[in-house]
């Protein structure tokens, strides 16, 4: 890895994480164009960065649950159904056109954007 993609790694490593504790996983918002700079396809970009998130989660939901500031019994509600639609995405995102997977990507930063502007 060259010099330069490391920097950009640690940075983008550093601003993911930061996000994902502040926002709740937003970090893949950092993480899929850091990927796509790096040279990966789309669909490759997308499946490394729920990778790349996961560790991530695990340690904010780590941080959150021991310090009381979430119970378990505040998540439950939505996690058989966040499970199922995770392996409905991972079953769809092989057979999605790199296009249309840009595009919705990119619509759905704008909404999200939208919501925290005017919320």
């Amino acid at each position: 890895m060259m010099k330069h993609n490391r920097i950009l790694a640690a940075v983008g490593g550093f601003f993911a994480g930061a996000l994902n504790g502040l926002l709740g996983a937003g970090g893949g918002m950092v993480v899929v164009p850091l990927l796509d700079k790096a040279g990966l396809p789309p669909k490759k970009s997308h499946a490394t960065s729920v990778c790349v998130i996961l560790p991530i989660c695990i340690f904010s939901a780590v941080l959150y649950l021991t310090s009381g500031r979430v119970s378990l019994s505040d998540a439950s509600p939505y996690l058989l159904w966040g499970t199922l639609g995770a392996a409905a995405g991972s079953w769809i995102l092989p057979k999605m056109n790199s296009v249309w997977l840009k595009r919705i990507f990119g619509l759905l930063m704008i909404w999200a954007a939208y919501r925290m502007l005017v919320r």
